[in-house]
């Protein structure tokens, strides 16, 4: 375990500094000038000039590249060209209302998929395991962008029951404000991304219902279903666990999409501000956060997958 484990550390590491360099040269391809952009239409070339000085933005990429990501290293993602202001402390801001919304996501996401993905496989060939099925290929085709605007025709416009935009200036000082700013967007990713993962966790079960190991607990005189519940499901656990990295990748996707459909002050929203506003140095510690966690994710979700399947420490 120990071994595997520093393997993947290593592979990690590495994956962020690929990831990093990618992120750095990306953004220094965009078209427009950041100085320009500070000094204004009226700026003079010698003062356009001071600027990118000021900014080290004249220095040759490779350096500028390594002053960032060993600034990056020590914890200093460095300050926004457009507000002056610490990068991490902005990331950690937007982060109260991004990390919160994507986790009553995925709990909303795995909230429907477990129970009806089994229910629609131990059902398969009946109306409701049907009407199941068909449900989750349809779900899992609708734009988030639509089925967050149809949530609030519903229940902002229609019912009146939940706010349609915004997030409470107080923030979580006042919990239920914020919680119920938050549920619609939620909801939105959580059924979109449960549509996804209930065809998977439905697919992981059929699977499991044929194993030799459920055929033989059922000659014994168990049900059918009983068999599966006891000795199926463990399979399928397994099987969630693996695709979670994806799954959490895609609710941050959806997180920036829906921050703006919501009008809701978090990373993704901050992120299409600020590559608007050509800053750089911003954008680029939003992106390597972003990818970093994604990253780390994954890493976990190998570590829990090997750590809980006996086959992966035997071959360890």
């Amino acid at each position: 375990m120990l071994r595997y484990a520093a393997t993947r550390i290593l592979l990690l590491a590495l994956g962020l500094a690929v990831a990093s360099a990618l992120i750095f040269g990306t953004l220094r391809i965009l078209p427009g000038d950041v100085a320009q952009m500070i000094a204004g239409t009226e700026g003079t070339p010698a003062q356009v000039a001071a600027i990118r000085a000021d900014l080290g933005l004249d220095r040759p990429l490779v350096a500028q590249y390594l002053d960032w990501i060993g600034s990056v290293a020590s914890g200093d993602f460095g300050r926004s060209l457009v507000t002056g202001a610490p990068v991490i402390d902005e990331i950690a801001a937007k982060a109260q209302v991004t990390i919160p919304l994507g986790a009553m996501a995925l709990a909303i996401a795995l909230a429907l998929a477990v129970p009806l993905g089994v229910l629609s496989a131990v059902r398969r060939g009946r109306a409701s395991g049907t009407a199941l099925s068909v449900g989750a290929q349809l779900l899992a085709a609708v734009p988030v962008v639509w089925a967050g605007l149809m949530l609030v025709v519903v229940f902002a416009i229609v019912l009146g029951w939940l706010p349609a935009q915004g997030f409470p200036r107080t923030g979580w000082r006042d919990p239920g404000l914020a919680l119920r700013a938050l549920i619609l967007p939620a909801v939105t990713i959580g059924v979109v991304e449960g549509a996804m993962l209930m065809r998977f966790v439905r697919s992981a079960t059929l699977q499991a219902t044929g194993e030799d190991f459920v055929r033989t607990a059922a000659a014994k005189g168990l049900t059918r279903t009983g068999a599966l519940v006891r000795h199926g499901l463990p399979t399928v656990g397994l099987s969630v666990v693996t695709v979670l990295g994806l799954q959490i990748a895609g609710i941050l996707v959806g997180a920036v999409v829906i921050e703006q459909v919501f009008s809701l002050p978090g990373i993704g929203r901050m992120l299409v501000t600020d590559v608007g506003a050509r800053d750089l140095v911003k954008v680029q510690g939003e992106l390597l956060v972003l990818t970093g966690f994604v990253l780390v994710v994954g890493f976990l979700v190998d570590l829990a997958h090997h750590a809980i399947d006996p086959r992966q420490r035997e071959r360890a």
